[in-house]
């Protein structure tokens, strides 16, 4: 995309620091960046932008979280574009049109975090169980067993955390501030859906008694 990619000078402004501190910090892997074939430094303008966030201690909690879930919601895309869901058993029980709607619960994880992330209290916690009920209601309507739907959700919360991780480490943040925030938060979150997706199975077997 335009603009995607920038020069040691462009970042150097962007920075407010010099040209040879940038070629230092990333000829020292502080900054992450990377080499043309004909070994000119390059820089990748979303990780530039989130390693700085990732500097300032006292920096915009939510505009961080944003460009994070912005990154690793294109590693998921790509990911998922790779076909991993082929190999899980309980996707190939599914119907087109079911592993369609599959197919788009890594997005709507991501969004689901990024609400998250952007609220607090009851709010918060509202986001999470109503994922939690939509990956239940869709496992139940497709005849999935709990253990299958859990599978499901699984699935699409180990690629989050992956993705998380990549664009983390992509970004060389060495804050362990940062690292713990972002694995509370997830773990935080990811909990509430497994809990409310068991809870709504058991609802929906007691009643189909």
């Amino acid at each position: 995309m335009p603009g995607e990619w920038l020069n040691l000078s462009e970042v150097a402004e962007i920075l407010g620091v010099h040209p040879s501190t940038v070629r230092n910090w990333s000829d020292q892997g502080t900054l992450p960046v990377h080499r043309t074939q004909g070994g000119h430094r390059r820089f990748r303008r979303g990780e530039v932008d989130l390693w700085l966030q990732a500097q300032r201690e006292d920096g915009d909690n939510e505009s961080q979280s944003r460009l994070i879930i912005q990154n690793a919601l294109k590693s998921t895309r790509m990911r998922i574009s790779e076909g991993l869901l082929e190999s899980e058993g309980w996707y190939q029980r599914l119907d087109e049109n079911a592993r369609e709607q599959y197919r788009r619960s890594g997005r709507s994880l991501l969004q689901g975090l990024l609400g998250y992330l952007a609220s607090d209290g009851e709010g918060a916690r509202a986001e999470a169980r109503a994922l939690g009920y939509e990956y239940a209601s869709r496992g139940w309507r497709h005849g999935l067993s709990c253990s299958e739907a859990m599978h499901a959700l699984m699935f699409f919360r180990n690629l989050l955390m992956d993705s998380m991780l990549s664009v983390y480490e992509a970004a060389a943040v060495s804050s362990p501030r940062a690292w713990s925030d972002m694995f509370r938060r997830v773990g935080a979150f990811t909990d509430e859906i497994q809990l409310t997706l068991l809870e709504t199975y058991d609802a929906y077997q007691r009643g189909s008694r």
